[in-house]
């Protein structure tokens, strides 16, 4: 998982994804997702849920859905007791997001499509779950992918910016894991002269 990334082309590998029709999570978490052992087609079905802002709910942007799912992938931790390792990825969701949010403004879908959270008809209620008021007014079906929907929607730009999130974090730990690499062989080098000085010293002795 440390090697080098060809960054530029997975950025655009996930653009290409959205605009041949598959979702926005779907297209960023596919980007990187042979990086984790993850092959496309699980990928495109662990994703599939997450399009229109959550089961298309206008939620959290389906590309942030694809980050944190990668942070996951990155750091999640697999033992139940381990709060160090929780802790750790929470950081990088919360650095991943915040991130984006700074680019974009929001990370909700339906801020970033500068749509209101669709109203019950007169005399309706809105539907509740759990205590909380959930956007299924909206129909399931997703719009038609056209020249209008493409001209329109901010998506693959939304799509593109998180793939480029990604890729600049995992560019940022490449480098610092070279750096410590370095640090770690300079300090072997210099602990090794330091053993070789220490054994002439001896033998003059």
């Amino acid at each position: 998982m440390t090697r080098e990334i060809d960054s530029e082309d997975r950025i655009q590998r996930a653009v290409e994804l959205f605009m041949q029709g598959y979702g926005c999570c779907q297209s960023v978490l596919c980007a990187f997702s042979d990086l984790y052992g993850l092959d496309e087609e699980m990928a495109l079905r662990i994703a599939a849920g997450f399009g229109g802002g959550v089961g298309r709910m206008r939620m959290m942007c389906g590309t942030c859905s694809a980050l944190v799912i990668l942070a996951g992938l990155e750091k999640g931790q697999t033992r139940g007791e381990d709060r160090e390792g929780k802790a750790a990825c929470y950081q990088l969701v919360r650095e991943l997001l915040e991130t984006f949010r700074q680019r974009n403004g929001s990370i909700i879908c339906a801020e970033l499509l500068q749509r209101k959270t669709p109203q019950p008809p007169l005399g309706g209620e809105p539907k509740l779950d759990g205590g909380s008021q959930l956007n299924t007014l909206e129909p399931c079906m997703p719009d038609e992918r056209n020249a209008e929907y493409y001209r329109v929607r901010p998506c693959a730009r939304k799509v593109e910016s998180a793939a480029r999130v990604f890729a600049e974090y995992l560019s940022n730990r490449n480098n610092q894991n070279n750096r410590n690499n370095q640090n770690n062989q300079s300090n072997r080098n210099n602990q090794s002269n330091q053993n070789n000085q220490n054994n002439q010293n001896n033998q003059k002795q």
